[in-house]
C-alpha cells in the first residue's frame, strides 16, 4: 500500500502528526466544548476530525457523526444528510442501536427502506421529507436520549450561508443545540470570513457559542520526518532536501504534499532514492493528468476572470488586487473591474483571501496557469 493517502483517512499509521491538535479537540469535546474548525481546504481539517474519533477516548465512549454539507442548498438537505449520516454510524453497531433511532424518526418510519439482510436504508429522497424542521426536531431527541453521549461534526458549516433562510437555519440550529447537552459539536469550515462572521458577531445566533480553532500547515520537519520514515519502512529512501523542496512548493498544503509524495514514492523503487530531479517529473505528471479539467474550468470562466485569475497565479500572493502597478503590469482593464473579477473567483473558490493576501487556491492550478505563458 502507497503510505501517502490522498484521500480519506486510513489509521493513525499513515496520519502524519497532528499530535497537539489531536490532543486540545479531544480535551474540549470530553469536556463539553463545542468547537469552530477553521482553516483554508486542503490542511486536512476532515481527516483530523477522523482522526480524533479513531482515539480510544472517543472510539469506545461516544457515538460520533460527520457530516460534510458543501453540497446542500436547504434545510430540507441539511436534514436529509444528517438523518442518513446518523443512520450509517449506526447500523454496524447492531439492531438495538439502530431501531432507537428509527423510532424517534416518527416523520419518516414509513420511508425507511431495508436491505436483504434486515438492515435499515436510508432511501428516501429529499421529496420524503415534508416538514423538516419537525424531522430536525426527532434527530435532536434522539442525540439528546442515545445511550451513549454523541458528537457531530459538521463539515464546511459556512455553506448554511448560502441557503435562502440561512440566518434562520442558523438560529434553529443554536436553539437545537443549547438544548441537547448528551451532544457536543464540531463546526468546520474553509472560508476564513463567513466562518468569523458567524461566530464572532454579536448579531448572529452562535456569537460566541463555541472555542474556536485555526489549523496551519504541517510543521516542515515533522513531516519530513514522516516522509523519510514512510520510504524507510518500505526500503526506500529520500535524497536530503527532496521533501522540504515539495514543501515550499506547495507551501505545506497537505493534499498537495500528498499528491506528490504518493507519485515519487510510487516511482521510486525498492532500495531506490527519490531525488530532486524526480519531483519535477511528478508535479509535471499531475498536472498532464490533470490538464482537461483545469482547461474545462479555465474555458467556462469570463474572459476577465480568466486574465486576473492568470495575473494572480503569475504573481503568487498579491497583497493589494485593486493596486494601480499590478492592474498595469498584468494588463488588466481597471482596478474596479479586477475587485469584481477577483470577487467573482472566490466566490467559486478560484481564489482565496488571507490575511488580506490574495493567491489561486488550487496550487496545481496556480502550476497549470503560469505554464500556459
Amino acid at each position: 500500500m502507497n503510505p501517502f493517502i490522498t484521500r480519506g483517512y486510513a489509521g493513525s499509521e499513515y496520519f502524519c502528526d497532528r499530535e497537539q491538535e489531536t490532543n486540545d479537540i479531544i480535551k474540549l469535546l470530553t469536556n463539553g466544548n463545542n468547537i469552530a474548525l477553521i482553516s483554508p481546504r486542503r490542511l486536512g481539517k476532515t481527516d483530523l476530525i477522523r482522526h480524533c474519533f479513531a482515539q480510544t477516548e472517543i472510539k469506545n465512549d461516544y457515538y460520533t457523526f460527520l457530516i460534510d454539507i458543501y453540497s446542500t442548498s436547504s434545510l430540507r438537505d441539511f436534514v436529509n444528510m444528517l438523518g442518513k449520516a446518523i443512520l450509517d454510524e449506526l447500523k454496524p453497531r447492531g439492531r438495538k442501536v439502530w431501531e432507537k433511532f428509527l423510532t424517534a424518526l416518527n416523520s419518516l418510519k414509513a420511508e425507511v427502506t431495508f436491505d436483504f439482510a434486515g438492515n435499515p436504508v436510508w432511501g428516501m429522497g429529499l421529496s420524503s421529507i415534508e416538514n423538516p424542521d419537525a424531522t430536525l426536531d426527532e434527530i435532536f431527541h434522539y442525540l439528546n436520549h442515545a445511550d451513549l453521549p454523541c458528537i457531530v461534526a459538521i463539515d464546511e458549516f459556512q455553506q448554511i450561508n448560502s441557503y435562502a433562510n440561512g440566518e434562520d437555519v442558523e438560529a434553529t440550529l443554536r436553539t437545537h443545540i443549547q438544548r441537547c447537552p448528551n451532544a457536543t459539536f464540531i463546526f468546520s469550515g474553509s472560508r476564513r470570513h463567513l466562518m468569523g462572521k458567524m461566530f464572532t458577531s454579536p448579531s448572529r445566533p452562535f456569537y460566541q457559542s463555541v472555542i474556536t480553532m485555526g489549523l496551519t500547515p504541517i510543521a516542515c520537519d515533522k513531516y519530513v520526518e514522516f516522509c523519510h520514515e514512510m520510504f524507510a519502512q518500505h526500503e526506500k529512501n529520500i535524497a536530503e532536501g527532496v521533501v522540504e523542496h515539495v514543501y515550499e512548493l506547495f507551501d505545506g498544503v497537505t493534499l498537495c504534499l500528498q499528491r506528490v509524495m504518493n507519485v515519487l514514492f510510487m516511482n521510486t523503487p525498492v532500495g531506490g532514492v527519490a531525488t530532486l530531479e524526480m519531483v519535477d517529473e511528478s508535479v509535471t505528471y499531475l498536472i498532464n493528468l490533470l490538464n482537461d479539467n483545469f482547461e474545462t474550468m479555465f474555458s467556462q470562466l469570463p474572459e476577465k476572470q480568466r486574465a486576473v485569475l492568470i495575473a494572480i497565479a503569475q504573481e503568487e500572493n498579491v497583497k493589494s488586487i485593486s493596486s494601480g502597478a499590478f492592474n498595469k503590469k498584468y494588463r488588466l482593464l481597471s482596478p474596479s473591474s479586477t475587485v469584481a473579477a477577483n470577487k467573482a473567483l472566490i466566490d467559486k473558490d478560484f481564489v482565496t483571501s488571507e490575511n488580506g493576501h490574495y493567491r489561486v487556491y488550487d496550487r496545481f492550478l496556480a502550476l497549470w496557469l503560469r505554464g500556459r505563458n
